[in-house]
């Protein structure tokens, strides 16, 4: 009787563990989709394709919604963190969308996620952001490029304000510093072209 009573507890757990097992290959695959609609998204944003962006953006959404219901009932898998890398991304393609084409950024109730994927999905947004100025000003586009080095710098300046434990931020204080040293590569970049085109005004000037 014993035995057979055993066989009933440990089948109990193989049904418990068969749930929890495809959650997690659910969640998993929903987490890897997502990321990889939004560095499709990025790549699209760069590329000037902004409408092409905005659908990838919306799937990416939807993945990420259809991965946080599979695990919604297993909070140890919830929280394991490939769902905030997840969360990461998606405010990072949102937040980027945003910045390049002038609109506002959007906010975490907005956008469904975690305070800390939040918070440290726009200090790698504005990291980002870095690629797009440059490009403006391979272009000759220099004005264009200081606004988006503006933006930038006001999500830096709003992020260094948090100073909790990393325990709390999921790092933030890692993001801010990769973003500090994005921030001094890029206004060097942007120094250098704006000295470079006042020498060349200065030079038409004398050689008109």
């Amino acid at each position: 009787m014993a035995n057979n009573h055993w066989s009933e507890i440990a089948e109990r757990a193989r049904n418990t563990f068969d749930l929890k097992h495809a959650a997690r290959e659910a969640g998993l695959q929903g987490c890897r989709k997502t990321i990889q609609t939004c560095a499709k998204a990025i790549r699209s944003l760069h590329r000037r394709e902004f409408d092409a962006c905005r659908e990838l953006l919306t799937e990416a959404r939807s993945l990420l919604e259809s991965a946080r219901m599979a695990l919604k009932d297993y909070p140890a898998l919830y929280h394991a963190g490939f769902l905030i890398d997840a969360e990461k991304e998606y405010v990072e393609g949102e937040a980027v969308y945003a910045i390049i084409t002038g609109n506002l950024l959007p906010e975490p109730e907005e956008l469904g996620v975690e305070l800390t994927s939040y918070l440290n999905g726009m200090g790698e947004a504005a990291s980002e952001c870095r690629r797009y100025a440059l490009d403006l000003l391979r272009e000759g586009e220099l004005t264009h490029a200081e606004s988006i080095f503006h933006e930038m710098e006001e999500i830096y300046d709003e992020l260094i304000t948090f100073d909790y434990p990393d325990a709390l931020t999921g790092g933030l204080r890692r993001t801010c510093d990769a973003l500090r040293a994005v921030l001094e590569r890029t206004r060097g970049d942007l120094t250098m072209t704006a000295t470079q085109k006042e020498l060349e005004s200065a030079l038409r000037a004398i050689n008109p």
